[in-house]
C-alpha cells in the first residue's frame, strides 16, 4: 500500500509540475481553399521574412493610429488553388464572417489597397477595443490606403481565425438574391451590394448566410414587418437611441460610413426579400 501511495503521489507531482511548465497555446490562422488547408501559429507568422511594420489610421476600430506587425495576405493565398473562388470568408472568434471579394484583395498588386494580416505579439499586445475588453488581436485583417478601392469598415475584420476561399453569398444562399425580374436600376439591387458588405458579416437574412453575433433579419418573421422604416434607419445609424442591453455589439453607422442613397437602397432591399418570401 505504501509503494503505491508513493506511486500515485509522485504521479500527480509530475503532472502538477508539467501543468507549471506547459507553454500556453498559441493561436492558430486557418487558410483553406478546397481541399487544401494550412495552420499558421502567430510565432509562425512573425518569424516570416514578408512581415513588415504597418501602421493604420484611426478608423472605425481603433480611434489611434496604431503600428502592426503584419504579412501581405496575397502571400498568404498565394499557396492556395483559388480557381473557382470569388469571395474570401473571414471568420473571426466573435461570430463576424465577412465576404470579402478577391477582386478587392488583388487589386493590391495593380495599385489599389494593400491587404495585410495584422499578428499580435504577446510581449506587446495592442490596446483593448474602444468598448470592448479585448484587442483586435490574435488576428487582424488590415489595409493600406483604403481610400484607393473604397474598402468597408465591415472588411476590416479582427478577432481572426480562419480564412476560406468561398464562391459569392449569392450563389451560396439563392434567397440572399433580388428577383431577377427586378429593373436593373432598382434601390433594391444596390441594397443587396450594401446587404452583403455591411450586414451579413452579423446577420443572417431567411438562414443564409454565416454569422453568429447578430439576429436573423428575415426569420422567423422579416425585420420589415415588426419595425418602422423610421425604426430601421434610427437603428442603423445609432443602435443605441433604439433599444440598449449590456452585451450589445451593433455599432452606429452614420453618413460617413453608409451614405444615405446605400441606407436607401438597404431598406427597398429587405422590403423586397420579404414581399418575394411571401410569395
Amino acid at each position: 500500500m505504501f509503494r503505491l501511495a508513493e506511486l500515485c503521489a509522485a504521479l500527480l507531482l509530475g503532472l502538477w509540475a508539467a501543468g507549471v511548465h506547459a507553454e500556453p497555446a498559441q493561436p492558430i490562422l486557418t487558410t483553406t481553399a478546397g481541399a487544401v488547408t494550412y495552420h499558421f501559429t502567430a510565432a509562425e507568422l512573425r518569424s516570416r521574412s514578408d512581415l513588415a511594420n504597418i501602421q493604420i489610421p484611426p478608423h472605425v476600430d481603433y480611434n489611434i493610429s496604431l503600428t502592426v506587425q503584419a504579412v501581405p495576405l496575397l502571400d498568404l493565398l498565394d499557396v492556395l488553388p483559388l480557381e473557382g473562388f470569388d469571395r474570401l470568408e473571414a471568420s473571426a472568434t466573435d461570430g463576424f464572417v465577412a465576404q470579402i471579394p478577391l477582386t478587392l484583395i488583388g487589386a493590391g498588386k495593380s495599385g489599389g489597397s494593400v491587404a495585410w494580416i495584422a499578428v499580435e505579439n504577446p510581449d506587446r499586445p495592442w490596446p483593448k477595443l474602444p468598448g470592448k475588453d479585448a484587442s483586435a488581436g490574435p488576428f487582424y485583417l488590415v489595409w493600406q490606403y483604403p481610400e484607393r478601392s473604397h474598402v468597408a469598415n465591415e472588411q476590416w475584420p479582427y478577432m481572426l481565425e480562419k480564412l476560406t476561399a468561398a464562391q459569392s453569398p449569392e450563389l451560396r444562399w439563392p434567397q440572399l438574391k433580388v428577383d431577377a425580374a427586378s429593373p436593373a436600376d432598382a434601390p433594391a439591387r444596390l441594397g443587396e451590394d450594401v446587404f452583403v458588405i455591411q450586414c451579413l458579416p452579423c446577420h443572417r437574412l431567411n438562414g443564409g448566410g454565416a454569422a453568429e453575433i447578430g439576429p436573423d433579419l428575415g426569420q422567423p418573421m422579416a425585420v420589415t414587418e415588426y419595425m418602422s422604416e423610421t425604426g430601421i434607419r434610427a437603428l442603423v445609424r445609432d443602435p443605441k437611441s433604439v433599444r440598449t442591453w449590456p452585451q450589445q455589439q451593433m455599432p452606429a453607422f452614420p453618413p460617413t460610413i453608409l451614405a444615405e442613397t446605400d441606407l436607401d437602397g438597404l431598406i427597398a432591399y429587405l422590403k423586397q426579400i420579404a414581399s418575394q418570401r411571401s410569395r
